[in-house]
């Protein structure tokens, strides 16, 4: 299979207004699973339709291999992309069964009944829906319609499939049952994916690359363990997991990840000279006797723990997790074995 590449990819709804996607570039390898990652409004559901065919790009260019598929000029039609699409709203025909949507994209090629009939019950098989294969969508439940969807995906055998915001309509129980589709999807299709989301969590959980947009602009792509451990930027820093962000004195050196001696001495120091900015994660604060005074402010009950705001000295907050409630106002000294300078 082929690489999806975007070379400087720009998209203006008007002239005079915003690029609502700047000179974005993404390479896509055979196989990956990309999450583009981003508030709502920031333009990854853009980039999805430029690249499914839906819209044409104002500035760069679409490859899939040595083929181009859009640019300025012109653009390939959505058809002949050799690509699939799973949108939020599942897109299916209520008068049709479960086998005839899931077998439609087949029926427009005109594929041969015996084969059509084949890659139609091997689809179903593979999302477990094999049983209900004469039911109506109607007659499904949010999740179920979903797999219909990714059966008509496996049908085409895809290049790349497209998928867009796919669990947003499904309560929190069936995300993650539909999460473990999509990892058994990618593994039985072997095709690229890309998954346009808001959400941090399914992004973490599901690509080997997660993109982060804002803006219109591509701020950092990297592994999921890469950009939480190490985010480049505010944005990136505030978005993907917990975290609190603390100015503090620029270190000599420019150190990315100072330990606890230098933070205690920066948290202390009454230097007013250039700020650098630290992403400090809730599981790098420890309750410490011998660490920094701070007030409690809000402990919110999430299960397993609590997680405390607390207010340092000098007004910045910091988040802890605690395995016992603490209260309001409560005196609580803390040390940070560990922080990334953004």
């Amino acid at each position: 299979m082929a690489k999806l590449i975007l070379n400087g990819v720009t998209k203006r709804f008007s002239p005079e207004a915003p690029p609502a996607v700047d000179c974005v570039s993404l390479e896509l390898k055979p196989g990956a699973f990309l999450a583009l990652l981003g508030p709502s409004g920031c333009g990854k559901t853009t980039v999805l339709r430029m690249v499914a065919g839906f819209e044409q790009p104002t500035g760069g260019e679409i490859l899939l291999g040595e083929r181009r598929l859009a640019d300025a000029g012109g653009m390939v039609p959505p058809e002949r992309r050799g690509m699939a699409m799973v949108f939020q709203s599942y897109a299916l025909w209520p008068h049709m069964s479960v086998a005839d949507n899931a077998g439609y994209p087949l029926k427009v090629r005109g594929i041969g009944r015996a084969e059509y009939d084949r890659k139609v019950g091997e689809a179903l098989a593979a999302v477990r829906l094999d049983k209900l294969a004469d039911r109506r969508p109607a007659d499904l439940s949010g999740g179920q319609r979903q797999r219909v969807a990714l059966a008509r995906c496996l049908v085409t055998d895809p290049a790349v499939v497209l998928l867009d915001e796919p669990l947003a309509n499904l309560d929190r129980h069936l995300r993650h049952e539909m999460e473990e589709n999509f990892r058994v999807f990618h593994e039985r299709s072997g095709a690229a994916m890309i998954y346009v989301t808001h959400d941090q969590a399914e992004a973490m959980a599901l690509a080997t690359d997660v993109a982060v947009m804002s803006e219109g602009r591509l701020l950092q792509v990297a592994a999921p363990d890469a950009l939480y451990a190490r985010p480049e930027g505010r944005i990136v820093g505030n978005l993907v997991g917990r975290g609190a962000i603390l100015d503090l004195p620029a270190p000599a050196g420019g150190v990315r990840q100072p330990g606890w001696p230098q933070l205690a001495a920066m948290l202390s120091s009454a230097d007013t000279g250039p700020k650098a900015a630290f992403l400090v994660r809730p599981e790098h604060v420890h309750e410490d006797a011998n660490g920094i005074a701070a007030r409690v402010e809000t402990a919110v009950f999430q299960g397993e723990r609590y997680c405390v705001t607390l207010r340092l000295p000098d007004g910045q907050e910091l988040l802890v997790y605690s395995a016992t409630r603490r209260e309001p106002g409560q005196a609580m000294a803390v040390s940070i074995s560990s922080a990334w300078r953004l």
